[in-house]
């Protein structure tokens, strides 16, 4: 593992250990038992709460612990390290998607609701943005919320929702003024048992298999008014703020993905012979392992940067963007060398290489393609 480049101090490396310590104890010796389940225990939520690791960066007074960004990127990092991308997304859903609108947008009542149990793992969110017909196109959405009375009547489908499962509550996108475009977007709180609101299938992934993935579905839905996030018309203000961190908890679990994947090519490497030497004695080989440190080195210290920017207060679209699609993609070339590095050994369930490969794919994808990162980033150009 290479230094934070003057962005962690040494209380961040002290919490970068602790939390290495628990994934190495607690999560990956049972990855692969929780892989073939496609389900990893509830209790983990509770578990990180006591620990502290879900209210890193929300105020005392909701019981988190204040403690800042910085150190839910170093969480971050280290999940990744935990043999499965399922685990670490479901777990990082909470803290990084679910919650962190409640705690922007949120009223003290709102919070005190939801966002305090959340902390404290005893009830599970989710964020419910992306649909059948609409993903990136945020102003495409068709879930309407229609206003009657003291309620909202909810209609639609949401699609991909991590931990949509397990649910207790779902931040919900919905149209609240179909006709206002961008302005017509609101947030409301969705709670599980709301009659109207269910969930219509668990969706079988090619990576990320220990994660629940839900199609969510809301049929004249009754939603209290009391339930909606901010004002209405906020709600795409909301989505965009929200993306930012978002994408860059995707780069950082990329890198993360990456850092062990090299440590475990290049143990290989010394350790395999073959033809009557290791490995490390082949210069091809030797060089590969340059190129995939080169790579992760580029990719870290472009994330490190947009991660400096957003914690410095600057709403850095272009660099995390750049950070999302190169971290993201770095991860999957990574992915494919240490796979092919390892030869038949690194295809065989029983090494974490097969399933980092498969995990990996999908950082390009969500969050926002590199299609639309290069869109988004080009807009930033002027272009």
């Amino acid at each position: 593992m290479l230094s934070g480049h003057g962005l962690f101090g040494e209380e961040h490396d002290a919490f970068r250990r602790t939390v290495r310590a628990v994934v190495q104890k607690e999560l990956r010796p049972f990855a692969r038992e929780w892989e073939e389940r496609q389900e990893f225990p509830r209790a983990l939520f509770t578990r990180f709460g006591e620990l502290g690791f879900l209210g890193l960066k929300y105020p005392e007074e909701y019981g988190g612990s204040n403690a800042g960004e910085l150190y839910e990127a170093v969480l971050l990092e280290e999940l990744a390290r935990c043999g499965s991308g399922g685990v670490s997304a479901g777990l990082g859903a909470q803290f990084t998607i679910a919650t962190a609108p409640l705690h922007r947008y949120g009223t003290d009542a709102q919070k005190r609701r939801w966002l305090v149990p959340a902390i404290r793992g005893e009830r599970i969110g989710a964020l419910g943005v992306t649909e059948p017909d609409a993903g990136s196109d945020v102003a495409g959405l068709r879930t309407t919320a229609r206003r009657d009375g003291d309620h909202y009547v909810v209609n639609g489908s949401k699609l991909y929702i991590t931990n949509g499962v397990r649910a207790d509550f779902v931040v919900l996108a919905v149209k609240s003024d179909p006709g206002a475009g961008h302005s017509g977007l609101s947030m409301l709180v969705v709670e599980r048992g709301t009659p109207g609101f269910g969930v219509s299938r668990r969706l079988e992934k090619l990576g990320w298999r220990a994660s629940d993935t839900a199609e969510l579905h809301l049929e004249d839905c009754r939603v209290p008014v009391a339930n909606l996030l901010g004002r209405e018309g906020e709600g795409f203000a909301q989505i965009m703020g929200n993306f930012q961190w978002e994408r860059l908890s995707l780069a950082l679990g990329a890198l993360g993905a990456a850092d062990e994947l090299l440590e475990t090519s290049l143990q290989y490497v010394k350790d395999r012979h073959a033809f009557g030497k290791p490995l490390a004695a082949f210069q091809v080989l030797r060089h590969r392992l340059a190129e995939m440190a080169t790579d992760l080195e580029c990719a870290r210290q472009l994330t490190y940067h947009a991660l400096r920017l957003h914690v410095g207060g600057e709403y850095a679209i272009a660099q995390t963007s750049m950070a999302k699609k190169v971290a993201t993609e770095m991860c999957c070339r990574m992915a494919d060398q240490a796979l092919q590095l390892h030869g038949g050994a690194g295809y065989m369930m029983e090494l974490d290489i097969q399933r980092h490969w498969r995990d990996a794919r999908l950082g390009p994808i969500g969050g926002g393609t590199s299609e639309i990162m290069n869109e988004i980033i080009a807009k930033q150009l002027g272009i």
